[in-house]
């Protein structure tokens, strides 16, 4: 059973077509490349997947089930702004996990902070953007979730926390699990994508494994990327 089934997805901001008739299936264990240019229909499909917005016409499952509260249990999602109160110390931040979700591991998320020496009492307004997007990474990765879904997970931070952010990602990534990666960074994720999907104007341009892409094109994806996409 696919973990996620699209079919025929359409979405309209009063006459603009945010998102055309796109039909898409995510299979389980494997790490999605969703890419394309701003305004491109990412954030719109995401949103989509996370129940945060509804389709105009089409079908989407998850697990079998629409979007909505039951799904929310089984998808751990990492928006590109945080919702996360800023005042909060970190150890606020682990129990309004644990309150929240039924599938947050706490043992794993103070692992994981120990490594980085973040401190359980400071506040997330006091770190540096680097260190607030670890924390963040740090709390959805701590959910035994059935499907992740990063929106620019590594955006605005330096090598070595993209460093970290991929060693965490694939050091906590249930083989069982999927992972959607949307990101502007191709050429920093690339090497963990099993599956790439380009969309542009609302619609899939390209949808194969990485490995294929790359043999057929005798190109890494960023190049296929900047190809595919140049002004």
């Amino acid at each position: 059973m696919n973990l996620v089934e699209i079919k025929d997805l359409t979405k309209l901001y009063g006459k603009k077509e945010a998102l055309k008739n796109i039909s898409l299936t995510i299979e389980p264990g494997k790490i999605y490349g969703l890419l394309g240019p701003n305004g491109s229909g990412k954030t719109t499909l995401i949103k989509i997947i996370n129940n945060l917005l509804t389709p105009t016409s089409g079908e989407i499952k998850i697990k079998g089930i629409t979007p909505g509260i039951e799904s929310k249990k089984i998808i751990s999602y990492l928006p590109e702004r945080t919702y996360l109160n800023m005042n909060f110390k970190v150890k606020e931040l682990l129990d309004y996990f644990e309150d929240f979700y039924d599938n947050f591991d706490r043992k794993k998320s103070l692992s994981l902070l120990k490594k980085l020496n973040i401190n359980l009492d400071d506040k997330l307004k006091t770190m540096s953007k680097g260190t607030k997007e670890k924390v963040q990474l740090i709390l959805v990765m701590s959910r035994k979730a059935d499907l992740y879904v990063l929106d620019e997970p590594i955006g605005g931070v330096d090598p070595a926390s993209r460093d970290y952010i991929l060693e965490t990602i694939l050091s906590n990534f249930d083989d069982n699990a999927s992972m959607i990666i949307s990101t502007h960074l191709i050429q920093d994720i690339e090497s963990i994508l099993d599956n790439v999907i380009f969309i542009n104007k609302g619609k899939i341009t390209l949808n194969d494994k990485a490995d294929n892409i790359r043999t057929e094109r005798n190109q890494t994806i960023d190049q296929v990327f900047r190809e595919e996409f140049k002004c």
